[in-house]
């Protein structure tokens, strides 16, 4: 396998670009509007974080692209996904390739209930190339263990001939990597890759993840609620609450340059390294909005110490800071308040939050 290197990476238009994305699902209960216009884009060789707290949509948005959300009960109500210009929406397909498994790999977040537990773990790696690309299995089965070396599982061999109850938590996550690289994907979507692992095992998969990354030149869109993990990992970022984005940009503009006030509440419920005592986690008040109904305002509006009348009345929509910023907040309309710890448009690029 030849490795990538950043040079070689064109700087051209990107790879996948989602465009006003809506899921609802259909429930007894009614509607539930899980994601409400959702935008992005992701170019090869780079990494995209989608973060968020539980139930904001992150898993809902790429599993609708993977064509892994039921429907029904879920519909896409608009939106367009566009891979390599074609949009992939409701698609198995596109120019004869098959777009799961082959065009995008996902590695899913709990790896226990992922693997088919009467299946060896070569086996498995070996039916994605037997189906995706047709090999022989004896090929496959020989390319599988080139795989789990490749995840850096000891002695790949042996290991092939194993089953899943046979490894450790952090060896089970490797094999699902393995299992998702297999056909060498343009896309590879790790939703929560490092869930329940130990912090030592996650910075090892972490590791891998970038590795492969430059080996195969993919592009990443890894879906977590650790910031940690998406400063360490991320190059943009796609801050999401209650099924919409309500910030994006560069890893260093989110985090630096943080221009949403559900931001700044993440980023102060994060714990410190810091040896001040007195240094305390700052939680976020309140709850989410019932997205069976959600909010004609903006949807943070209920826990933003700094809401407005305004937000409560009439959706922000993105407010553009430059350089693809942007931050859905009415602070940013021109007769609000400033707020000393939020960017601005214009700010001096230095300008830390």
């Amino acid at each position: 396998m030849t490795t990538v290197q950043p040079q070689d990476i064109a700087a051209g238009p990107p790879l996948l670009e989602v465009d006003d994305l809506r899921v609802e699902f259909d429930t007894y209960g009614g509607s539930v509007k899980a994601v409400r216009g959702v935008s992005f884009s992701v170019a090869a060789g780079k990494t995209l974080a989608i973060v968020g707290e539980s139930g904001c949509g992150k898993s809902v948005t790429v599993q609708t692209l993977m064509g892994l959300t039921p429907m029904p009960p879920g519909r896409i109500t608009s939106g367009r996904a566009r891979l390599r210009g074609v949009d992939i929406l409701g698609r198995t397909e596109i120019g004869g390739r098959e777009i799961r498994g082959r065009e995008i790999g996902m590695i899913f977040q709990d790896p226990m209930t992922s693997l088919n537990p009467t299946m060896t773990i070569g086996r498995q790696i070996a039916e994605t190339l037997e189906v995706h690309r047709g090999w022989s299995r004896k090929r496959a089965l020989d390319r599988a263990v080139e795989l789990l070396d490749m995840a850096r599982i000891p002695e790949a061999a042996q290991r092939a001939n194993q089953y899943p109850f046979e490894f450790s938590g952090g060896m089970l996550q490797r094999a699902m990597i393995a299992v998702a690289i297999a056909c060498e994907p343009a896309i590879l979507i790790a939703d929560e890759p490092t869930t329940a692992l130990d912090v030592t095992i996650q910075a090892q998969v972490l590791d891998l993840l970038s590795d492969l990354q430059r080996d195969i030149g993919t592009a990443i869109i890894l879906i977590t609620h650790d910031l940690g993990v998406v400063a360490r990992m991320a190059d943009d970022v796609v801050v999401m609450y209650a099924g919409q984005v309500a910030e994006q940009g560069s890893v260093e503009d989110v985090f630096y340059r943080s221009a949403h006030p559900y931001m700044l509440g993440l980023r102060a419920a994060m714990p410190s390294n810091s040896s001040d005592r007195r240094h305390r986690l700052l939680p976020i008040e309140g709850s989410p909005p019932d997205l069976f109904s959600p909010p004609t305002g903006c949807a943070y509006a209920a826990r933003c110490p700094h809401a407005m009348r305004i937000c409560s009345t009439t959706d922000p929509g993105a407010f553009s800071l430059g350089g693809g910023h942007t931050a859905r907040c009415w602070l940013h309309g021109d007769k609000a308040p400033r707020v000393p710890q939020l960017a601005y448009a214009g700010a001096a690029p230095g300008l830390k939050a």
